[in-house]
């Protein structure tokens, strides 16, 4: 459901906040809004921590409960999970806003963590990652329908570029702190150690929540037995269908193909009845925003999760500078969204996604150069940067527009929807990249991609190159993100 704005031909969302009015000159971090801006941020502050540094502690683990052989599982649970808990969330905070499932997926989160950090089998250690993965699925949605809620229109990318921001010093400190905690401590405090601060910014930013967000939006919302059971079926079998996907694609021998057609044949009636109608199509507005976020997030991130595999296995870097490599991404990232928080640029946000694409299509597809030993191999970092840049442009401005076509009602919904065409593009674009990796040559990759056995630079190339003709078409489904 959608408003038309009287000027022009996007999407107005009206202003749910308890405060009112704002005064024009009001920011994020003006009084009115910090306490609650700290508190959401350090939470999104905290997950990132989390997600840098427990990759560094994850082998040392799997090692130390004999369950190496498990050790991708231990991914795909917090995944598979986190697909069903961003449904749940978006149709809880819909039908009684965002305060519960926040809080409950909070806790749920620094639940997984404890289970995991004092787990003494691998299946434990995987049940923690199952139940982490349900609570960060709640919150990620909880915090979207916060900041649509709380926020005038005119703040939401300001805030958005804030949560970028909140990634830059976890991406870089996240794997030397861990990994430091993991050498001396022992690698539970990692996991055992995060719950404790959450509870400095649940202080601030509950009440501000209580009072901006809470509740339902209309009448009759939030009546016993409202939730819509047909979309939490269609959220189980998104979420067995891709754990399914994965196991399958995790072996290429001949009986994985069973699971790999059930996990399709699960998920694709599953996506079509969770995304907007017109999805696939890119039809114009916000069907082509979410599908721009799961083309963006997938391509990317699937291109990404082998460079330090490259660096390490055909240029010869240790496993700490092939990951340096990638450091200043989370610099450039943030620069790219707040980039577009900037009003002045609000009325060509089109264009800035475009481009952000083009730079993430040119950023995959000049890293396989470095397979070339004459090209010197810190062109990688650089090209990374101008990848990340984009990133920062398109993936907050996913974020923003989808708020504004969303109506009140739907916000949490329609933000599920953004969630999981950004979690599922991943699995299906490294599932396929992985496969083609595999099928030419690649080896037995890791999931910390430091190792490989046999990797041949075609390799490679089969998987950067396929993901930048992914990013291109990004490229220009980012025309059509508004509606005419």
């Amino acid at each position: 459901m959608t408003v038309p704005e009287p000027r022009d031909t996007e999407v107005a969302v009206p202003d749910v906040t308890a405060a009112g009015p704002t005064p024009p000159d009001d920011t994020v971090l003006s009084r009115t809004y910090r306490a609650l801006s700290i508190g959401i941020v350090s939470v999104v502050v905290l997950i990132a921590f989390e997600a840098t540094a427990v990759g560094t502690a994850m082998p040392v683990a799997a090692r130390e409960l004999d369950g190496v052989s498990l050790y991708a599982f231990a991914f795909s649970g917090y995944f598979t999970t986190s697909l069903f808990g961003m449904v749940l969330s978006g149709q809880w905070s819909d039908r009684r806003g965002p305060l519960a499932p926040l809080t409950t997926g909070i806790s749920a989160f620094a639940a997984g963590l404890v289970l995991s950090g004092t787990a003494g089998a691998m299946w434990l250690f995987i049940l923690g990652r199952a139940v982490q993965g349900l609570g960060g699925g709640l919150v990620i949605v909880a915090l979207y329908v916060v900041v649509g809620r709380a926020y005038p229109e005119r703040l939401r990318p300001a805030i958005m570029a804030a949560f970028a921001a909140g990634w830059v010093v976890p991406s870089i400190v996240g794997p030397l702190a861990s990994g430091a905690v993991t050498e001396h401590l022992g690698w539970r405090w990692v996991f055992v150690g995060i719950p404790v601060l959450v509870v400095l910014p649940l202080a601030l930013a509950l009440p501000q929540i209580r009072s901006r967000a809470s509740g339902p939006v209309g009448g009759g919302a939030d009546a016993p037995g409202s939730f819509d059971r047909r979309r939490i079926r269609l959220a189980l079998a998104i979420s067995l269908g891709a754990g399914l996907l994965q196991y399958a694609a995790q072996d290429l021998r001949w009986p994985s193909l069973l699971p790999g057609a059930v996990g399709v044949a699960l998920l694709v009636p599953a996506v079509l009845g969770l995304l907007p109608r017109g999805t696939y199509r890119a039809v114009r507005g916000l069907p082509s925003v979410v599908l721009l976020r799961g083309v963006a997030a997938g391509s990317f991130i699937a291109a990404e999760s082998f460079v330090p595999l490259m660096l390490v296995t055909q240029r010869g870097l240790s496993p700490t500078l092939a990951g340096l490599s990638l450091a200043a991404g989370g610099a450039t990232w943030a620069a790219g969204s707040w980039i577009q928080s900037r009003p002045r640029l609000e009325p060509h946000r089109e264009r800035l996604m475009t481009l952000g694409m083009a730079l993430v299509a040119a950023a995959i597809a000049t890293a396989p150069s470095v397979l070339i030993d004459a090209v010197p191999a810190w062109t990688v970092a650089v090209a990374w940067g101008f990848g990340c840049f984009g990133m920062g442009l398109v993936i907050s401005s996913t974020s923003v527009l989808l708020l504004k076509l969303s109506a009140p009602a739907e916000a949490g919904t329609n933000s599920a929807a953004l969630q999981i065409s950004d979690g599922l593009s991943n699995v299906i674009l490294l599932s396929i990249g992985g496969a083609a990796f595999a099928a030419l040559g690649g080896g037995t990759v890791s999931h910390a991609a430091t190792e490989a056995t046999g990797s041949h630079p075609a390799a490679f190339a089969a998987v950067f190159l396929p993901m930048a003709g992914v990013a291109l078409v990004g490229a220009w489904v980012a025309t059509r993100v508004r509606e005419r």
